[in-house]
């Protein structure tokens, strides 16, 4: 058997946990949030920690200098004609809004019945952390590693990967790897592991609907001026019929769909209960004729993330908004091109708007998606690795969420590509008193052991 065995590895991460679970809690203190310029001291320190750990285990370190966000890359180079692995992760953290949700400070780690609660306990920095933690078992518990391995750990995922894409382009021969495995998806269940064969892509815009200098009064302008924010309501809820299918012209174009062999080889459930009682969500709505697990996992979406104009605080203040303002993204499939829609959804909402109102829409930032073979060598391998820690089958399943950068990154490492993870839909990810558990943590460890173990 490929070393460090399932048993090895338990061994070395219990002699040891005590201290993994100080270097975790150093790592989850550090504010890295991305999005926001204020942090960018703690993003600097975010991306040292990280690099000083990767030096520890004996990688050759680099911290490349982007206009973003450093991005930490790391080598362990044996054997041109040994396989090359390139593991992906990210140092960066959502912002902690709403901070009043909060049951004790994001960026003060709580151990609490098993679970550790901070910004990023799951993403991605428990997922990075065990990522390292099994990288230094590795090290320490082979004789020889026959592996080539690469790290890149960005610091830009949350907000768009920026300093993240410019490496690709300017890094491309240092990037070339056989293996890609993104470590920043998720189990199937508690209890049963997945490998996620496509991401869906992304792409965000806001929308400006203005039609005066400055905010009117209500009652002198009422029934005069077009109320922007009633005007802004009307366009945007013109972009879906009542079916919820997309009614921008050119916004289906483009898309592609799985094989229906290939969508035999996923994994479909989707458990109404479970969201309703996780979640408390109680209406649903999916695209049209398609079911709801085909229009998460296969169809391209179109939401409104938020949107705001006129006075929404304490009291009452009676305007007519100069200005109404509506956030958008989109998740997009397989051949869409996050630009094409841009452009779609401007010219769209422009050419419906009423006379006199002036209509802007800014592209924020997009990423294609990525949807891979479940048959390739590495998903077997992945699989194979999750099987024998969890002990029952892995699942291979499509991810209706988005990593940008995974499209690219697999354009220009030129291997097989893999998603992985254990993060869990209950983990709180991107809300308040996001948390992993010890086992999750653990279980991360050990598969991502199993996987190098196998690869080497």
């Amino acid at each position: 058997m490929s070393k460090p065995t399932v048993d090895e590895l338990r061994a070395w991460y219990e002699a040891h946990e005590t201290q993994i679970l100080a270097d975790y809690f150093s790592f989850l203190k550090i504010p890295s949030i991305s999005t926001d310029p204020a942090y960018k001291d703690d993003i600097r320190k975010a991306s040292e920690w990280a690099a000083g750990r990767l030096k520890k285990i004996g990688f050759k370190v680099d911290i490349w200098k982007t206009d973003g966000n450093p991005v930490v890359f790391a080598t362990h180079l044996v054997d041109p004609s040994r396989p090359t692995v390139l593991i992906y992760n990210h140092y960066d953290v959502q912002p902690v809004d709403p901070i009043e949700k909060w049951k004790s400070p994001p960026f003060e780690p709580v151990l609490k019945d098993g679970f550790v609660y901070a910004r990023g306990a799951s993403d991605n920095k428990g997922q990075c952390f065990y990522t390292l933690t099994a990288l230094q078992a590795l090290f320490e518990l082979s004789k020889k590693v026959n592996l080539n391995i690469k790290v890149f750990i960005e610091g830009e995922e949350e907000c768009g990967s920026t300093g993240a894409l410019q490496m690709l382009k300017e890094k491309k021969e240092e990037l070339k790897a056989d293996y890609l495995l993104i470590v920043d998806s998720g189990a199937y269940e508690e209890d049963t592991p997945a490998i996620t064969i496509g991401l869906r892509g992304i792409v965000t815009m806001e929308v400006k609907c203005t039609n005066s200098r400055i905010d009117l009064h209500s009652g002198v302008m009422g029934g005069i001026a077009l109320n922007p924010n009633r005007a802004l309501i009307q366009l945007l809820a013109k972009l879906w019929d009542q079916d919820g299918v997309v009614t921008v012209p050119g916004f289906y174009d483009d898309v592609t769909l799985p094989s229906k062999a290939e969508l035999k080889e996923f994994a479909q459930k989707l458990d109404l209960d479970y969201l309703k009682k996780q979640f408390g969500l109680r209406a649903f709505q999916g695209e049209g004729s398609y079911t709801l697990w085909e229009s998460n996992a296969i169809r391209p979406t179109l939401e409104i993330n938020g949107i705001s104009g006129g006075y929404t605080g304490t009291g009452f203040k009676t305007v007519i908004p100069s200005q109404a303002i509506a956030k958008i993204s989109c998740r997009l499939v397989p051949n869409q091109d996050p630009k094409k829609i841009v452009r779609c959804i401007t010219e769209y909402l422009q050419k419906q708007a009423p006379q006199g109102l002036d209509i802007e829409v800014t592209y924020d930032h997009g990423g294609k998606a990525i949807r891979m073979s479940p048959d390739t060598k590495l998903a077997h391998l992945c699989c194979d690795a999750y099987a024998e820690v969890f002990g029952k089958p892995c699942k291979k399943v499509l991810n209706g969420a988005s990593v940008p950068i995974v499209a690219d990154f697999a354009e220009v490492m030129g291997g097989e590509v893999a998603i992985i993870g254990v993060s869990l839909d209950t983990d709180d990810i991107h809300a308040p008193n996001e948390h992993f558990s010890l086992k999750q943590l653990k279980d991360g460890f050990l598969s991502m052991g199993r996987i190098l173990g196998r690869m080497s």
